[in-house]
Formats: C-alpha cells, structure tokens, sequence
C-alpha cells in the first residue's frame, strides 16, 4: 500500500529500541525522511546501521542523541534538521518501577517514570506540532500500551504515566485536527523488545529456568487472554503506526489502536 509519505520527514524517539526502528524502516521504504533519536547513543548508531545496510541510509536517514526529560533535549531535536518536520513517533519509555505499590514504589520512582513516559511526550509535542500546524498537516502518534486499559497491580507507575500519555493524546487530537494535524496512539502488549527481554531475562533468572520457559510461563498465568500465546513482533506494531502516520489515515482522530494478540480482555468501543 502506497501510504502517500513520500519526502514527508518524520522524527520517531526511542529509535533504537524495536519499534522506533521497525518503524523508521517502513516510513523510510516508503520515501519518508526519517530523524531517529535515542538516549543510548551506541543503539541508536547500531539501528541506524542495520537501516543503511539494509540500502535505507543516505541523505533521508539522519540521527540524534537526546534526553527528552528536559525540554532543551526536545528542542535540540527538532532543530537537529533543516527539514519540516511532518510526522512524530513517540515511542521513548520505561517501564519503571515495579512492585507493591505501597511499600516498594518510591516518590522518585514515580518521577522518573512521569518525566521519561509522559513528559517526554508533552516536550517532544510542543517541539515539532506548531510548525506543522503552522503548515496545515501533521501526524503525531504515541505509544501507549495495554496497561491504559488493562492495568497491572505491580506496574502502578507505568500503568498511571502511559494512561496520562492517551489522555493527552487524545486532548491534542481533538484540538488541532480542525488544523489539519491528526493526533493518534497504539497501544502494544508483550512485544519482543528490550523491555520485555529485560523482564523475561530477570523471571528466568530468579527462577532458575530458561528464557523461552519463563515466556511460555508469562503467557499462560500473566497473559491468559493473548490468544496467539506468543510475543508480539516490532513490525508488527511498526505497520501499525505507519498507517497512522499516512494520507491514508486522513479520518483517524483520537483513537488508540490495540496491538496486543487479544491480551486486553474487554471490548475496545
């Protein structure tokens, strides 16, 4: 599908993880200018390599490290490039904290993942959306998650910051696609990523089992409703968000697409 992006230029954070790349990949084959930023500066080298390798580099491909927790990081983002920024990825998170929510989960823990989660999403928004508002065309996308509608009792932080990310996400939709700049979230669920390795990886070794035996066990008592009963590729969240991305997404408002295998049991209206 042609998604009509082409020359377009898009700026996705969290580049170096799964997702950021699978989409910079995508958006790039489709004749999109891609800015990729990441605060692991050895990461975001290695993901903007396998692009080039992959014939996807050149002039259309650029990176920059930044911390979005301030809003100078931000900034120093959208000015990395000489071009009209058309499109925000925001897929830059954490999971943070996790544990009782009482006892183990500290007011630092809770900035943290405020400042990293949401925060980021707010400054990176006011960096990039007035020109395109100026302009008349935009597409902005956060990633959210399952947690915004099937939240978790040891993951409190996570589950309070990504629900605060769709709830400003939709707020801007609602505002400024009148101006021509459509606001819009995809909310992934166990996806094969540096997150959930890290998860899987610390299960197994508290456990004394393998990795593969700590998802199979994961999947059957934490995410008994993920019918396919596997975790989910970046691709496939990255196809996803760039279809949001597209002309051809030009009625899409608001909405928080699930790409999660079923694992959110209730019905999305």
């Amino acid at each position: 599908m042609d998604l009509h992006i082409q020359d377009r230029a898009a700026v996705i954070t969290g580049a170096a993880g799964g997702m950021g790349l699978e989409t910079a990949r995508i958006l790039r084959q489709e004749g999109a200018r891609v800015l990729m930023t990441d605060l692991d500066e050895s990461q975001l080298a290695l993901s903007v390599q396998i692009l080039e390798s992959d014939g996807l580099g050149g002039d259309g491909l650029r990176s920059v490290v930044a911390d979005l927790r301030d809003q100078a990081g931000a900034d120093a983002v959208a000015s990395a490039v000489d071009w009209d920024l058309d499109i925000l990825v925001h897929t830059a998170g954490i999971t943070g904290a996790k544990g009782d929510p009482l006892s183990d989960i500290t007011e630092a823990d809770w900035h943290e993942a405020w400042e990293t989660d949401m925060m980021s999403g707010v400054r990176m928004s006011k960096a990039v959306m007035p020109a395109m508002l100026d302009r008349g065309w935009g597409r902005v996308v956060f990633v959210t998650s399952e947690n915004v509608a099937q939240p978790y009792d040891d993951e409190v932080v996570y589950n309070a910051a990504k629900a605060a990310v769709l709830t400003y996400a939709k707020a801007l939709a609602q505002r400024y696609a009148p101006q021509g700049v459509l606001v819009n979230s995809v909310a992934p669920a166990f996806i094969a990523t540096d997150m959930t390795d890290g998860m899987m990886e610390k299960t197994a070794e508290e456990e004394g089992v393998s990795m593969d035996e700590a998802i199979d066990e994961f999947l059957e008592e934490d995410r008994p409703h993920l019918v396919l009963d596997r975790r989910g590729r970046p691709e496939e969240v990255a196809a996803v968000i760039a279809f949001l991305c597209s002309e051809r997404a030009s009625f899409v408002v608001g909405s928080n697409y699930r790409v999660d295998g079923g694992s959110v049991a209730s019905i999305d209206l």
